[in-house]
């Protein structure tokens, strides 16, 4: 047989069997003990979750949040309420297990890690900390690169190192560094060819005043390169080595099998430029929550996103990706232990 035919014939008896699993997963959550579709998108969520593991009786027993921790140049243009001394000081405060994103981990049984990609200043040595410094922060993207190929290409595969790493089913990431909504508005506006206008918002709590000033510096800084990037060139130009690292472990991740829990709208930019580069990425993500900020909408909506949950959170941190683990451990305990019609005895639905 041609080489050429062999690999039709694989890639179809592929496609079957995966059609074939889907079904089977469908029949197994339409046999349990309820009404068809009573769980409403706990069952889709189950059926997600039994296709990234394969199997009939998925687990989520263990989870790990990343947090990816790094300064922005174009933080020094004033695009924030806060001094961008306040990333190293946040990194203490992870340290100390004083910030949200500590306080849900312990509360929900999820592991908790914090990685230095670049925080400026001098590194920091602490029990608790990764430091995987790609540089002592990015430039200034509104006048020039944040980052130079090599260092973006380091900073994915560090990330991708990272979400791979064994023993846990789900992961969820997190991100830390004054100026990184300003960078995520900017490589989102570049990976959808929007203007970044419509993808800017108030961050950590801009007045108008403040938000004007922003958005004056973004549309600056996204004149300097054409409308639209392929998803390196956008990382490079504009990224952070924290969100470049987080769509490296959206990836690993993936790779390893996990199902990946997307927190708000810087991580889930960073989910999109994992997409974009991994097109199977997209079978592991789940949309944790609706951002309160703007550019969050826009970006769900071009990657056909439905969030689980909308609490008007605009934290980061991971701390919306960890709140919407308790309903990925139920959907899977649902697929996993839920009795049937046959075994429980039940008559079914006419």
């Amino acid at each position: 047989m041609p080489e050429a035919t062999s690999k039709i014939g694989a890639h179809e008896s592929a496609s079957a069997a995966s059609a074939s699993f889907s079904r089977a997963i469908q029949d197994a959550i339409d046999q349990k003990t309820k009404p068809l579709g009573a769980l409403g998108r706990l069952e889709s969520l189950a059926a997600q979750i039994a296709q990234v593991q394969q199997t009939l009786k998925p687990t989520a027993e263990r989870c790990r949040l990343t947090v990816f921790a790094a300064d922005h140049g174009i933080a020094q243009a004033g695009v924030s309420a806060f001094p961008q001394e306040v990333t190293r000081q946040m990194l203490q405060n992870f340290l100390s297990g004083g910030a949200a994103a500590n306080v849900m981990a312990n509360t929900l049984g999820v592991e908790f890690a914090l990685v230095d990609a670049g925080v400026a200043g001098p590194a920091l040595r602490r029990p608790g900390l990764a430091s995987v410094r790609i540089d002592n922060g990015t430039h200034n993207s509104a006048k020039r690169p944040a980052m130079s190929t090599a260092q973006c290409r380091r900073a994915l595969r560090e990330g991708r190192a990272i979400g791979g790493e064994p023993g846990f089913e789900a992961a969820c990431f997190g991100e830390m560094g004054i100026g990184n909504t300003s960078s995520a508005s900017l490589v989102a506006a570049k990976l959808l060819g929007l203007p970044v206008g419509r993808l800017t918002g108030r961050g950590t709590g801009l007045d108008d005043a403040g938000l004007a000033r922003k958005r004056r510096i973004l549309e600056a800084a996204a004149a300097r390169t054409p409308a639209e990037l392929d998803p390196e060139s956008a990382l490079r130009e504009y990224g952070g080595f924290e969100t470049v690292m987080l769509a490296g472990a959206v990836m690993g991740a993936a790779e390893a099998g996990k199902l990946v829990l997307v927190d708000g709208f810087i991580a889930t930019v960073s989910a999109l430029a994992a997409r974009r580069l991994m097109p199977d990425v997209a079978h592991h993500l789940v949309f944790a929550h609706r951002s309160a900020e703007p550019g969050h909408d826009v970006v769900l909506e071009a990657m056909g996103a439905q969030p689980l949950l909308d609490l008007q959170l605009r934290l980061g941190e991971g701390t919306g990706a960890l709140l919407a683990w308790p309903l990925v451990q139920a959907a899977a305990a649902m697929l996993r232990d839920m009795a049937s019609f046959s075994s429980a005895g039940v008559s079914e639905q006419p």
